[in-house]
């Protein structure tokens, strides 16, 4: 299975579920839909586990509100994503977010450099 819009929403709602309930003192995990929203909702996770770290009081909170925007978004409820793409919000995160360091491809280069 592909990776895909609704996959996309699926994993963000799963999130913002979990951490929400967690700010109201529940403690939950909800989970994706389907093997592939799973498995990005675990990267998620980890990801804000990470960062939360860092993220002081609120963190999970203002996490949330952001996970909703993507669920929003991912569900094409914000103006002006493209219809003749079957993944119109992934298409745009490609084109304006830069690839991950994994799927960076390092080019040879010249050991001169010449000014």
């Amino acid at each position: 299975m592909t990776l895909g819009d609704s996959d996309v929403a699926d994993a963000a709602a799963a999130m913002a579920g979990t951490l929400e309930a967690a700010d109201r003192g529940v403690i939950a995990e909800l989970p994706g839909n389907n093997p592939v929203s799973e498995g990005l909702r675990r990267r998620i996770d980890g990801f804000l586990a990470e960062i939360g770290k860092r993220g002081g009081p609120g963190f999970g909170r203002h996490a949330a509100e952001v996970l909703r925007g993507i669920e929003r978004g991912s569900r094409h409820e914000a103006p002006g994503l493209a219809d003749d793409d079957p993944n119109p919000y992934l298409a745009l995160l490609n084109r304006v977010m830069p690839p991950a360091a994994e799927e960076k491809t390092a080019s040879p280069g010249s050991p001169i450099i010449i000014p």
